[in-house]
């Protein structure tokens, strides 16, 4: 298990200032068998931001450092976060609230369940994934984010020549991935140079490369 980095949470009474960047979706872990649905109308994309403009989405975003730098940095796309963690998605909340980035959203959910019922076919143009939990214990395996479902339902949500990005620090983990979308031969491989240093960067990736240790970082463009 990671070590989580801490969080500043906004006062209870200001959590009303950040419902419009917040989605409110079922989380599957908070609910009984019974009471997950098992089907719900898709979302509209242009209804939820108020725009129809390009569409990413972020698995995964921790503290949100690359989702709020990105909404700075391209004004003109949506942005959408998907986090597991509650801590994390309302303190990302309420800094985009703070400078005032409405073409972002976020939701606390579990990201497989939420991409299979809530992501309409080819609306995505882009899926990033930066330093998921590599969930070394047997136990702990069917919570690992990167299975062939998901692998699936990446490239059925992504449009055509859709981008998806993928960075981890640990080897073991970039090999199976790798081995895994090449084996589905739906997506081209477009490899950054191993020097590559990113413009936008997540927590994790600031205090690895920091450290000096290897950042594994690749890309797939659905053919």
């Amino acid at each position: 298990m990671r070590k989580a980095f801490s969080v500043t949470r906004p006062a209870r009474h200001s959590l009303d200032a950040l419902q419009p960047y917040l989605l409110d979706v079922p989380h599957p872990k908070h609910l009984p068998p019974d009471a997950i649905p098992k089907s719900v109308e898709p979302l509209d994309w242009t209804a939820l931001f108020g725009r129809a403009a390009p569409l990413e989405i972020e698995i995964g975003f921790g503290k949100g450092l690359f989702l709020c730098d990105a909404a700075r940095a391209f004004p003109d796309v949506n942005f959408f976060g998907i986090e597991i963690e509650r801590k994390y998605v309302i303190s990302t909340a309420a800094r985009l609230a703070k400078l005032a980035l409405p073409h972002v959203k976020v939701a606390c959910t579990e990201a497989r369940w939420f991409m299979a019922m809530y992501v309409p076919a080819e609306t995505v143009d882009a899926v990033h994934v930066y330093f998921p939990d590599p969930w070394w214990k047997k136990k702990h395996k069917k919570r690992k984010l990167f299975t062939p479902d998901f692998a699936r339902e990446t490239f059925r949500v992504l449009k055509a020549d859709g981008v998806f990005h993928f960075a981890t620090d640990v080897q073991a983990y970039f090999d199976e991935s790798l081995a895994l979308i090449r084996t589905m031969g739906q997506f081209v491989e477009h490899p950054w140079p191993a020097d590559h240093i990113p413009d936008l960067m997540t927590n994790f990736e600031r205090k690895y490369r920091a450290e000096g240790r290897p950042i594994y970082r690749t890309r797939f463009a659905k053919s």
